[in-house]
């Protein structure tokens, strides 16, 4: 079963970056060598068996924003079943970004308008902290009303932090599925083996894909945090 996930966004906002990271095992630091994407760079990824994610990166350029809404347009928005818009949130050209991001979404409407938006508010490492709740509200306001009447789903992330994995598993969470089944199965194993909290990770990405916990735990962030543990560990033992 294939899902077409679109990854668009304007050049040098961290799109190849963060496929590196989650895909290819990249650590954050080795994503500086990456070059910009020329055009529409096309990746396979099998989850769960039976599940590949048929990844699009599209290139960022003026030129290749504009070949993307004229003449493949069909051939690039026909059968998506996610698109995620990556905003470099230090961007000097904001009009120009939400100028692109609209045309992604008219794009959408016309040719796959059940598909599901998500947008990243990317590098927000490069944000003073304590700035960074209401810079992120503000975008993410912005960002929905333009989406209307598309639903889009908000996050902040980060190549540095767990924000990135956070992200990326909600976004896969809404492509697998026969989900219900795998959380129904999670609660029979934990009550099996009396856990307060069982996790299912998908083997090459480290994204959680389901839980089923018992009490409610204080660290909303430790999925993420234990993604990314593991991955560094693995990274480390090559």
């Amino acid at each position: 079963m294939k899902k077409k996930v679109l990854l668009m966004g304007k050049s040098g906002s961290g799109k190849t970056s963060m496929r590196s990271i989650i895909f290819a095992n990249y650590i954050a630091r080795d994503t500086r060598r990456l070059g910009a994407t020329i055009d529409v760079e096309h990746s396979h990824v099998r989850f769960l068996g039976n599940l590949v994610l048929n990844l699009w990166d599209c290139g960022g350029q003026d030129t290749f924003m504009e070949n993307y809404f004229t003449s493949q347009r069909d051939n690039i928005f026909r059968n998506v079943e996610v698109l995620i818009y990556v905003f470099d949130v230090e961007s000097r050209e904001l009009e120009k970004d939400m100028h692109y991001y609209q045309s992604c979404l008219e794009a959408i409407l016309q040719n796959s308008p059940d598909a599901k938006v998500f947008c990243l508010v990317h590098k927000m490492d490069l944000v003073q902290e304590d700035q960074r709740d209401l810079i992120f509200k503000e975008r993410e306001d912005d960002l929905r009303r333009l989406s209307r009447p598309l639903d889009c789903a908000c996050f902040r992330t980060s190549i540095w932090d767990e924000t990135l994995y956070k992200a990326w598993s909600s976004i896969v969470y809404q492509l697998i599925p026969n989900v219900q089944q795998l959380e129904s199965n999670l609660r029979s194993f934990a009550q099996i083996i009396e856990a307060d909290e069982v996790l299912l990770f998908e083997r090459a990405t480290f994204l959680v894909i389901s839980h089923y916990q018992c009490r409610e735990q204080r660290d909303i962030h430790r999925f993420e945090k234990i993604s990314n543990i593991i991955k560094q560990f693995k990274l480390s033992c090559r």
